[in-house]
């Protein structure tokens, strides 16, 4: 798979050694993150109990050269608007914060690399839902 959006299910269980996120992460080109999975990351490292080793590993994880993070810009609140009419037309609510973590990965053409299953409810970006192994 050449270009990924990780999201922050994603991320954290790459960290946790899970073998097919393990596996996608590291065989991608080019690793999208949201900027609002970083958000949600740095959010629950202050809630959690090793701040700062969290923040060394996020920090380590995205110097690498295949790692990029995705801004939010005038094309993304495009597609998030698009997302989120279909899905209140559909009447399948999805998470706000992972509606823009699509929109910046359709923007991106990247396929969403989630455990979270309610990203299949997104037509407008491709994605691929993983169950802990």
């Amino acid at each position: 798979m050449n270009r990924i959006c990780v999201d922050t299910s994603c991320y954290s269980m790459f960290l946790r050694g899970d073998p097919r996120a393990v596996e996608i992460v590291t065989g991608a080109r080019d690793v999208c993150v949201p900027v609002v999975a970083l958000g949600e990351l740095r959010a629950g490292f202050r809630m959690g109990r090793d701040q700062e080793a969290n923040e060394r590993r996020l920090r380590a994880f995205l110097a690498n050269p295949a790692v990029r993070v995705l801004d939010i810009d005038d094309e993304a609140t495009v597609h998030y608007a698009d997302i989120v009419a279909a899905l209140r037309r559909a009447g399948t609510p999805v998470p706000t914060n992972d509606v823009w973590m699509a929109a910046v990965a359709a923007r991106e053409g990247a396929v969403v690399v989630t455990f979270d299953d309610h990203f299949s409810l997104i037509d407008r970006v491709g994605s691929i839902v993983l169950t802990a192994t």
